[in-house]
């Protein structure tokens, strides 16, 4: 059986940097970081499973961090040098899995928002830091299941970013968050459900960017908080006016975090 194989943008030259979107987005989440980057290194950007222009997800099993990073593999080690992740939402919760899978092959991380909530549950059994996204993931199956993929998206949107967000989402972009929502029950699956266990994470002695934004949500500043103790070289960066999808809504103030990060590694 052929591999299946991600679409990805790409360009410059220098170490490489891999850019992991977060899920209802795709790579193009990164063009202001691509073109910010591309005098110095070699950025490359892939679509995950659904998402973009890359594969569905092929197999009835349902998906784990770790199939999500096979489809992204070979960039990592293809690379003739160890190289940096920069990765958003789910995407930073592969990218701390791909960092974990392949230690001599990654050198340094940079991480919006990791949604690893298994690790949130693992410390204490909900009621928890993850019911907000516990429900908002039930409100969207539920309506996914009347046949209503724009309730689902609302859902789950407005969770993430406010109430009103989906709303006021402009309408060429809400059919393709729409479409893609329809994978949440998967996402969540996948974040709840993943085994690794907290104490894993002390090995990651290497440079973390952790990034949380002051007005995002109790999961994610939940995951943060049990990271933070965990990750022997996190940096943390809170920027006070963002929310979780701070790389999307303010991708300067983002962007410029990132690259610094890059030049003192």
């Amino acid at each position: 059986m052929t591999h299946p194989q991600p679409f990805v943008r790409e360009g410059g030259a220098g170490s490489r940097v891999i850019c992991i979107h977060a899920n209802a987005s795709t790579s193009a989440q990164w063009r202001g970081l691509i073109d910010l980057l591309l005098p110095k290194y070699h950025i490359v950007a892939p679509d995950s499973y659904g998402a973009g222009k890359s594969p569905d997800w092929h197999s009835d099993r349902i998906i784990s961090l770790r199939d999500e990073l096979a489809l992204i593999e070979p960039l990592l080690t293809e690379a003739k040098d160890p190289v940096v992740l920069v990765g958003h939402s789910y995407g930073a919760a592969v990218a701390l899995i791909a960092a974990l899978v392949h230690p001599a092959r990654v050198r340094a991380l940079a991480l919006y928002e990791p949604t690893l909530f298994s690790l949130v549950d693992a410390e204490s059994p909900p009621p928890n830091d993850a019911d907000g996204i516990r429900n908002a993931v039930q409100m969207a199956s539920m309506a996914l299941d009347r046949g209503d993929q724009e309730a689902a998206a609302e859902a789950f949107i407005d969770y993430w970013m406010g109430t009103g967000s989906w709303k006021n989402t402009p309408e060429p972009r809400k059919q393709s968050i729409a479409a893609s929502v329809k994978n949440v029950r998967r996402w969540a699956h996948a974040l709840m459900s993943e085994p690794t266990p907290l104490a894993t994470f002390r090995q990651l002695d290497i440079p973390i960017l952790y990034m949380v934004g002051g007005r995002s949500t109790a999961s994610a500043h939940g995951v943060a908080r049990v990271l933070l103790s965990t990750l022997p070289q996190a940096h943390l960066v809170r920027f006070n006016e963002l929310g979780h999808m701070g790389p999307i809504t303010n991708p300067e103030a983002v962007n410029a975090a990132i690259e610094q990060f890059l030049r003192q590694i």
